[in-house]
């Protein structure tokens, strides 16, 4: 099968590539603009593999989209490019807005005129990835989970970004029959995650001595989902999903942040011992405007329908991840000497 992948060489993106070309022997064509969270290095793996193939474009340019799919004539595209740090979305909300928004637009329009053309229209597939984020914040019933038919409540301009593309996927489907899936995912953690996020902070500031800042009280919850897990996912998705369906990803790992955290410091102070240990290094810092209280996906869906289920529960997770980090180095040190973790999304006081 030929793939597209868009945001290839992101976090997300560059796990699935590699689940793609090296467990299902597809040919793929990644596309990255190579923004900071853009990493070529992410794509060591697959680099000069004969499935593999990479184009630096950025999904706004039409003309780029268009002439990729073209050539390439993929029985796939699969949709990840996205901004997608929520901090960065409260004082830089452009970006969000013309990559999230106007990117998907650009990129379904291209994908539009290339399927209008394909004489079996129905076996072409367009996967829209997207985020638990639309749906707001839960309660803290733990009866309470996001479903596919829970309204859209979205409180960032991360989160409002994404909900605007996903609707445009979906009216793409209703308005010109394209063959179009959606699907919102949980907070994802694992190997080859940019250091701005709260698990690969926490991992590289707590091996390096630094404080460990906490949002609040650190009582928000968040499902975490381990990425390799999401990769196949995505996968089973864009192959047996339902046009014009939604599909949740999740992985039924509701944590606290502190618990997170906590957890963090106490696989670390296994493998890698100092004199005290490094819970002393949490800081509980301002919160976060807006801050969602809890995400809880059900996952039930993509589960009964489509067979899949996480293989990674978040203490084998997690225990995967922290190695990935201590083996790896060579990936992070270059990103920590561009972004030392400094804290992002901070509004101005007014008086």
């Amino acid at each position: 099968m030929r793939v597209i992948v868009t945001g290839g060489a992101g976090f997300i993106g560059s796990a699935l590539v590699r689940h793609l070309v090296l467990e299902q022997g597809h040919e793929v064509l990644t596309i990255d603009a190579l923004t900071y969270a853009g990493n070529l290095a992410s794509l060591r793996a697959v680099e000069g593999h004969a499935n593999h193939r990479f184009l630096h474009a950025d999904i706004r340019d039409a003309a780029a989209m268009q002439a990729a799919i073209h050539d390439f004539r993929p029985d796939r595209i699969m949709h990840l490019a996205a901004e997608s740090h929520v901090d960065r979305s409260i004082t830089g909300a452009a970006d969000f807005i013309m990559t999230n928004v106007v990117g998907t637009f650009t990129l379904l329009e291209a994908a539009r005129d290339y399927w209008n053309g394909l004489e079996d229209k129905a076996a072409f597939r367009f996967l829209h990835v997207s985020t638990d984020e639309v749906y707001g914040s839960l309660s803290e019933d733990p009866q309470a989970l996001f479903r596919e038919n829970t309204p859209y409540d979205p409180s960032s301009p991360y989160s409002a970004s994404k909900a605007a593309s996903d609707h445009l996927a979906k009216a793409w489907h209703r308005t010109y029959g394209m063959p179009i899936v959606v699907s919102n995912c949980s907070n994802n953690y694992g190997p080859y995650h940019f250091p701005e996020k709260l698990i690969p902070l926490t991992i590289l500031n707590a091996l390096e001595g630094r404080e460990l800042p906490v949002y609040g009280a650190g009582e928000n919850i968040r499902d975490w989902l381990y990425v390799e897990d999401h990769a196949r996912a995505l996968d089973l998705i864009a192959e047996r999903g339902v046009p014009g369906e939604t599909y949740n990803v999740g992985g039924r790992n509701e944590r606290r942040n502190i618990d997170v955290v906590r957890r963090i410091c106490q696989v670390l102070d296994r493998l890698v011992p100092t004199p005290r240990p490094r819970e002393e290094l949490i800081r509980f810092v301002t919160d976060r405007p807006g801050h969602d209280a809890r995400y809880a996906i059900d996952a039930s869906r993509l589960e009964n329908e489509l067979g899949w289920r996480a293989r990674e529960d978040f203490d084998s997770g997690i225990e995967k991840t922290v190695q990935w980090y201590l083996d790896n180095g060579w990936w992070w040190r270059p990103l920590r000497d561009g972004y030392g973790g400094e804290r992002l999304g901070l509004l101005e006081k007014t008086a």
